[in-house]
Protein backbone atom coordinates (compact mmCIF):
# COMPACT_ATOMS: atom_id res chain seq x y z
CA UNK A 1 0.00 0.00 0.00
CA UNK A 2 1.30 3.54 -0.88
CA UNK A 3 0.87 7.19 0.06
CA UNK A 4 1.73 8.95 -2.50
CA UNK A 5 5.19 7.46 -3.48
CA UNK A 6 6.04 5.70 0.30
CA UNK A 7 5.42 2.40 0.47
CA UNK A 8 3.51 1.79 4.01
CA UNK A 9 4.51 -1.32 4.56
CA UNK A 10 8.31 0.26 4.91
CA UNK A 11 6.72 1.53 8.45
CA UNK A 12 6.39 -1.59 9.80
CA UNK A 13 9.94 -2.79 8.79
CA UNK A 14 10.85 0.46 10.25
CA UNK A 15 9.48 0.45 13.46
CA UNK A 16 10.98 -3.07 13.71
CA UNK A 17 14.37 -1.83 13.14
CA UNK A 18 14.11 0.89 15.24
CA UNK A 19 13.04 -1.09 18.09
CA UNK A 20 15.96 -3.81 17.93
CA UNK A 21 18.56 -1.65 15.98
CA UNK A 22 19.33 -4.88 14.43
CA UNK A 23 18.83 -6.10 11.22
CA UNK A 24 19.01 -9.38 11.97
CA UNK A 25 16.33 -9.38 15.11
CA UNK A 26 14.19 -7.18 12.89
CA UNK A 27 14.15 -9.88 10.43
CA UNK A 28 13.09 -12.55 12.68
CA UNK A 29 10.31 -10.49 14.19
CA UNK A 30 9.23 -9.57 10.68
CA UNK A 31 9.96 -13.30 9.93
CA UNK A 32 11.44 -12.24 6.39
CA UNK A 33 14.94 -12.91 5.48
CA UNK A 34 18.04 -10.36 6.18
CA UNK A 35 18.51 -9.60 2.90
CA UNK A 36 14.92 -8.03 2.50
CA UNK A 37 14.87 -6.29 5.78
CA UNK A 38 18.20 -4.64 4.43
CA UNK A 39 17.11 -3.56 1.26
CA UNK A 40 13.70 -1.98 2.99
CA UNK A 41 16.39 -0.19 5.74
CA UNK A 42 17.97 1.31 2.14
CA UNK A 43 14.79 1.97 0.91
CA UNK A 44 13.84 4.03 4.49
CA UNK A 45 17.23 5.77 4.25
CA UNK A 46 16.84 7.17 0.91
CA UNK A 47 13.68 8.65 1.83
CA UNK A 48 14.53 10.57 5.21
CA UNK A 49 17.53 11.20 3.35
CA UNK A 50 19.30 10.35 6.70
CA UNK A 51 21.12 6.64 7.81
CA UNK A 52 18.71 5.91 10.60
CA UNK A 53 21.17 3.33 12.43
CA UNK A 54 24.76 3.83 12.00
CA UNK A 55 27.39 0.57 12.87
CA UNK A 56 29.08 1.72 15.68
CA UNK A 57 32.08 -0.97 16.73
CA UNK A 58 29.77 -4.48 16.52
CA UNK A 59 26.56 -2.85 17.05
CA UNK A 60 23.75 -0.36 15.09
CA UNK A 61 23.19 3.00 16.46
CA UNK A 62 20.55 4.97 15.80
CA UNK A 63 20.66 8.43 14.88
CA UNK A 64 19.27 11.27 16.37
CA UNK A 65 16.25 11.35 13.27
CA UNK A 66 16.18 7.95 13.85
CA UNK A 67 15.50 8.51 17.95
CA UNK A 68 13.05 10.86 16.91
CA UNK A 69 11.15 8.86 14.74
CA UNK A 70 10.86 5.72 16.96
CA UNK A 71 7.59 7.42 18.96
CA UNK A 72 5.61 8.38 16.37
CA UNK A 73 6.26 5.46 14.21
CA UNK A 74 5.22 3.28 17.04
CA UNK A 75 2.31 5.17 17.76
CA UNK A 76 1.25 5.05 14.17
CA UNK A 77 1.67 1.54 14.18
CA UNK A 78 -0.44 0.85 17.28
CA UNK A 79 -3.41 3.16 15.96
CA UNK A 80 -3.30 1.07 12.71
CA UNK A 81 -3.68 -2.14 14.62
CA UNK A 82 -6.43 -0.70 16.63
CA UNK A 83 -8.15 0.54 13.45
CA UNK A 84 -8.08 -3.35 11.71
CA UNK A 85 -8.97 -5.05 15.00
CA UNK A 86 -12.20 -3.14 15.16
CA UNK A 87 -15.28 -5.13 15.94
CA UNK A 88 -18.95 -4.52 17.02
CA UNK A 89 -18.65 -7.73 19.01
CA UNK A 90 -16.87 -10.08 20.51
CA UNK A 91 -18.42 -14.09 21.12
CA UNK A 92 -15.93 -15.35 23.69
CA UNK A 93 -17.58 -19.11 23.07
CA UNK A 94 -15.81 -19.02 19.69
CA UNK A 95 -12.86 -16.46 19.85
CA UNK A 96 -9.37 -17.41 18.86
CA UNK A 97 -7.04 -14.99 21.21
CA UNK A 98 -3.83 -14.73 22.86
CA UNK A 99 -3.37 -12.07 25.64
CA UNK A 100 -0.36 -11.21 27.09
CA UNK A 101 -0.92 -9.89 30.77
CA UNK A 102 2.29 -8.76 33.02
CA UNK A 103 1.83 -9.73 36.86
CA UNK A 104 3.64 -10.55 39.92
CA UNK A 105 3.52 -14.13 41.06
CA UNK A 106 0.92 -12.36 43.95
CA UNK A 107 -1.45 -11.02 40.85
CA UNK A 108 -0.70 -14.53 39.08
CA UNK A 109 -2.23 -16.58 42.13
CA UNK A 110 -5.18 -14.44 43.74
CA UNK A 111 -6.48 -13.16 40.62
CA UNK A 112 -4.85 -14.71 37.23
CA UNK A 113 -5.30 -18.43 38.67
CA UNK A 114 -8.91 -18.10 39.33
CA UNK A 115 -9.79 -15.98 35.65
CA UNK A 116 -7.91 -19.04 33.78
CA UNK A 117 -10.29 -21.58 35.34
CA UNK A 118 -13.16 -19.31 34.10
CA UNK A 119 -11.57 -18.78 30.80
CA UNK A 120 -11.87 -22.31 30.70
CA UNK A 121 -15.99 -23.14 30.57
CA UNK A 122 -16.53 -19.41 29.26
CA UNK A 123 -13.57 -18.98 26.38
CA UNK A 124 -12.17 -22.39 25.70
CA UNK A 125 -10.27 -20.60 22.46
CA UNK A 126 -8.53 -17.63 24.39
CA UNK A 127 -5.29 -18.08 26.36
CA UNK A 128 -3.31 -15.65 28.66
CA UNK A 129 0.54 -15.36 28.55
CA UNK A 130 1.48 -14.06 31.96
CA UNK A 131 4.92 -12.02 31.90
CA UNK A 132 6.54 -11.25 35.15
CA UNK A 133 7.03 -7.34 36.27
CA UNK A 134 10.58 -6.41 35.72
CA UNK A 135 12.08 -2.80 34.76
CA UNK A 136 10.48 -2.30 31.35
CA UNK A 137 6.81 -2.85 32.35
CA UNK A 138 5.38 0.94 31.09
CA UNK A 139 7.38 0.32 27.84
CA UNK A 140 5.95 -3.14 27.14
CA UNK A 141 2.70 -1.18 27.20
CA UNK A 142 3.56 1.49 25.03
CA UNK A 143 5.02 -0.62 22.24
CA UNK A 144 1.87 -2.79 22.69
CA UNK A 145 3.72 -5.79 23.62
CA UNK A 146 1.32 -6.46 26.54
CA UNK A 147 -2.58 -6.44 26.44
CA UNK A 148 -2.66 -5.68 30.68
CA UNK A 149 -0.43 -4.75 33.30
CA UNK A 150 -1.34 -5.36 36.82
CA UNK A 151 0.60 -3.53 39.26
CA UNK A 152 0.28 -0.94 42.25
CA UNK A 153 -1.24 2.21 41.48
CA UNK A 154 1.53 4.02 42.24
CA UNK A 155 2.92 2.53 39.05
CA UNK A 156 0.20 3.25 36.53
CA UNK A 157 1.03 6.13 33.66
CA UNK A 158 -1.25 8.41 33.52
CA UNK A 159 -1.20 8.16 29.47
CA UNK A 160 -3.29 5.35 29.68
CA UNK A 161 -6.52 4.11 31.21
CA UNK A 162 -6.60 2.05 34.43
CA UNK A 163 -8.91 0.07 36.84
CA UNK A 164 -9.02 -0.51 40.52
CA UNK A 165 -9.06 -4.21 41.18
CA UNK A 166 -8.00 -4.57 45.14
CA UNK A 167 -6.73 -3.47 48.33
CA UNK A 168 -4.72 -5.98 49.84
CA UNK A 169 -3.35 -5.30 53.41
CA UNK A 170 -0.07 -6.88 55.02
CA UNK A 171 0.76 -9.52 57.84
CA UNK A 172 3.99 -11.04 59.18
CA UNK A 173 3.95 -14.82 58.47
CA UNK A 174 6.36 -16.58 61.09
CA UNK A 175 7.25 -20.53 61.58
CA UNK A 176 4.85 -22.69 63.97
CA UNK A 177 8.52 -22.87 65.77
CA UNK A 178 9.17 -19.50 65.57
CA UNK A 179 10.11 -18.19 69.30
CA UNK A 180 7.54 -15.11 69.68
CA UNK A 181 4.35 -16.93 70.42
CA UNK A 182 2.03 -13.69 70.92
CA UNK A 183 -0.38 -12.63 68.11
CA UNK A 184 1.66 -9.47 67.45
CA UNK A 185 5.03 -8.18 67.08
CA UNK A 186 6.85 -5.98 69.07
CA UNK A 187 8.73 -3.33 67.16
CA UNK A 188 11.87 -3.92 68.45
CA UNK A 189 11.34 -7.47 68.19
CA UNK A 190 10.38 -7.00 64.28
CA UNK A 191 13.76 -5.24 63.97
CA UNK A 192 15.85 -7.16 65.39
CA UNK A 193 14.64 -9.92 63.38
CA UNK A 194 16.26 -11.52 60.09
CA UNK A 195 13.68 -11.27 57.31
CA UNK A 196 12.86 -12.26 54.22
CA UNK A 197 12.15 -10.42 50.80
CA UNK A 198 10.74 -9.89 47.45
CA UNK A 199 13.44 -8.28 45.30
CA UNK A 200 12.14 -7.64 41.30
CA UNK A 201 13.85 -5.78 38.32
CA UNK A 202 17.50 -5.30 37.65
CA UNK A 203 18.14 -2.53 40.29
CA UNK A 204 16.62 -6.21 43.13
CA UNK A 205 15.07 -3.22 45.14
CA UNK A 206 13.25 -5.24 48.20
CA UNK A 207 9.09 -4.46 47.59
CA UNK A 208 8.15 -2.47 50.73
CA UNK A 209 11.39 -1.42 51.67
CA UNK A 210 11.49 2.05 50.47
CA UNK A 211 8.27 2.90 52.38
CA UNK A 212 9.98 1.57 55.55
CA UNK A 213 12.82 3.05 55.03
CA UNK A 214 11.00 6.16 54.68
CA UNK A 215 9.09 5.66 57.85
CA UNK A 216 11.34 4.85 60.19
CA UNK A 217 14.40 5.61 58.91
CA UNK A 218 15.66 2.46 59.54
CA UNK A 219 16.17 -0.35 57.28
CA UNK A 220 15.30 -4.34 58.17
CA UNK A 221 18.12 -6.92 58.07
CA UNK A 222 17.27 -8.63 55.03
CA UNK A 223 19.15 -11.71 54.75
CA UNK A 224 17.41 -14.29 52.48
CA UNK A 225 15.49 -12.52 49.36
CA UNK A 226 13.94 -13.92 45.95
CA UNK A 227 12.42 -12.93 42.98
CA UNK A 228 8.97 -14.17 43.92
CA UNK A 229 5.96 -13.54 46.93
CA UNK A 230 5.85 -17.05 46.65
CA UNK A 231 8.97 -18.27 47.79
CA UNK A 232 9.29 -16.32 50.60
CA UNK A 233 6.72 -18.57 52.84
CA UNK A 234 9.01 -21.92 52.49
CA UNK A 235 12.10 -19.72 52.80
CA UNK A 236 11.19 -18.95 56.38
CA UNK A 237 9.38 -22.59 57.45
CA UNK A 238 11.93 -24.42 60.11
CA UNK A 239 13.74 -20.42 60.84
CA UNK A 240 13.30 -17.51 63.27
CA UNK A 241 13.02 -15.52 59.84
CA UNK A 242 10.08 -13.52 59.30
CA UNK A 243 8.60 -12.51 56.19
CA UNK A 244 6.15 -9.20 55.56
CA UNK A 245 3.85 -9.49 52.92
CA UNK A 246 0.17 -10.12 51.61
CA UNK A 247 -2.59 -11.28 54.02
CA UNK A 248 -4.25 -13.10 51.18
CA UNK A 249 -1.06 -14.91 50.45
CA UNK A 250 -0.30 -15.51 53.57
CA UNK A 251 -4.17 -17.51 54.49
CA UNK A 252 -3.23 -19.33 51.78
CA UNK A 253 0.22 -20.42 52.64
CA UNK A 254 -0.85 -20.87 56.09
CA UNK A 255 -2.77 -24.26 55.36
CA UNK A 256 -0.67 -25.66 53.32
CA UNK A 257 2.54 -24.96 55.63
CA UNK A 258 3.68 -24.81 59.51
CA UNK A 259 3.16 -21.30 59.37
CA UNK A 260 1.23 -18.55 61.14
CA UNK A 261 0.39 -15.29 60.91
CA UNK A 262 1.56 -12.40 63.20
CA UNK A 263 0.21 -8.99 63.23
CA UNK A 264 3.46 -6.23 62.42
CA UNK A 265 4.34 -3.63 64.85
CA UNK A 266 3.01 -0.55 62.69
CA UNK A 267 0.14 -0.19 60.25
CA UNK A 268 1.05 -0.80 56.60
CA UNK A 269 -0.87 1.28 53.46
CA UNK A 270 -2.78 -1.06 51.89
CA UNK A 271 -1.95 -2.40 48.48
CA UNK A 272 -3.74 -0.79 45.53
CA UNK A 273 -3.47 -3.14 42.82
CA UNK A 274 -4.81 -1.80 39.11
CA UNK A 275 -5.14 -2.90 35.75
CA UNK A 276 -3.17 -0.46 32.89
CA UNK A 277 -3.83 -1.19 28.82
CA UNK A 278 -2.64 0.67 25.98
CA UNK A 279 -5.00 3.54 25.28
CA UNK A 280 -5.22 2.70 21.31
CA UNK A 281 -6.95 -0.63 22.73
CA UNK A 282 -9.64 1.18 24.65
CA UNK A 283 -12.28 0.03 22.08
CA UNK A 284 -11.47 -3.27 21.89
CA UNK A 285 -14.26 -5.68 22.78
CA UNK A 286 -12.01 -8.51 23.29
CA UNK A 287 -9.47 -7.21 25.93
CA UNK A 288 -12.70 -4.72 27.04
CA UNK A 289 -14.28 -8.58 28.06
CA UNK A 290 -11.48 -9.79 28.90
CA UNK A 291 -11.01 -6.86 31.45
CA UNK A 292 -14.58 -7.34 32.78
CA UNK A 293 -13.90 -11.06 33.88
CA UNK A 294 -10.62 -10.01 35.35
CA UNK A 295 -12.86 -7.33 37.56
CA UNK A 296 -15.79 -10.04 38.47
CA UNK A 297 -12.84 -12.41 39.91
CA UNK A 298 -11.05 -9.25 42.34
CA UNK A 299 -14.77 -9.12 43.30
CA UNK A 300 -14.37 -12.14 44.82
CA UNK A 301 -10.57 -12.26 45.76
Amino acid sequence: MRLGHFDLNLLVTLDALLETCSITRASERLHIGASATSSALGRLREHFQDELLVQVGRRMTPTPLALQLRGPVRELILRTQATLSARTTFDPTVAQRRFVINATDYATIVLLAPLAQRLESLAPGLSIDIVALGDSNLQQLERGETDLAIYPSRNASPDHPTAHLLSEDHTCLVWTGHHLTGERMGFDDYMAASHVAARFGEQRIATFEHWFLQEHQVERRIDVSASSFNALPFLIVGSQRVATLQRRLARMYVRLLPLRMIEPPFPIPPLELVMQWNRHQDLDPGLAWLRAQLMDVARVA
